[in-house]
């Protein structure tokens, strides 16, 4: 932080470098939208600067930076007439950032959250890897690329039947059985309160 106010670029570029990616991560998370959430981290670093001559110095950088970007999560879904997931006050009802400890608090709270959703995820990740391997060992091409198309593009189940020259009932299937795969994947490895929902394993 010292070599940040002195203005040394190499120190600001180390600190997007440590910081930019499980921003990133912890804003898609809450937005599901990969180009915003590119947009309001950015945003975040933007309001780091702002706000560097009211730093505590008591405050990690790390909660510092999540809180800023909690706060903007915020702002974005009540533009978007979506009701936020976090606190629009801090917890003595304050306005967000007027009290460094309640700061502090909601962002140490959103770490912890951040840490569980990321053991989630690489659970997910895990199991994938090991489905892809098991599908292209065994040539099961169709479903490798109803999963990409799927999870990675995000289609709709009509525009991979399409692209894929296959029926809609074909592409169900293979949803089922892959989503099937990583439900049971969580559930042997995840707490029986897992968030399967915003993992994308729930409507």
């Amino acid at each position: 932080m010292r070599r940040i106010r002195a203005g040394e670029e190499d120190a600001w570029r180390e600190c997007i470098e440590e910081y930019e990616g499980r921003l990133q991560a912890f804003v898609i998370s809450r937005l599901r939208d990969r180009a915003l959430a590119e947009d309001l981290v950015q945003d975040t670093f933007l309001g780091f600067l702002t706000a560097l001559p009211n730093y505590n110095d008591d405050t990690p950088i790390e909660s510092f930076l999540f809180a800023i970007a909690a706060h903007k999560i915020t702002d974005t879904l009540r533009k978007q007439g979506r009701r936020p997931t976090l606190p629009l006050n801090a917890p003595d009802g304050s306005e967000p950032g007027t009290d460094p400890v309640a700061r502090h608090r909601m962002a140490s709270s959103i770490a912890r959250s951040r840490e569980r959703m990321g053991t989630e995820e690489r659970v997910i990740a895990d199991c994938l890897v090991e489905l892809v391997r098991q599908w292209k060992s065994n040539q099961e091409f169709e479903r490798l690329k109803v999963a990409e198309l799927l999870f990675v593009k995000g289609f709709p189940n009509k525009q991979v039947a399409e692209v894929l020259a296959i029926t809609e009932q074909a592409v169900a299937n293979h949803k089922y059985f892959i989503v099937n795969k990583l439900k049971d994947a969580a559930k042997k490895s995840l707490p029986p309160d897992a968030n399967l929902k915003q993992l994308g394993l729930e409507t």
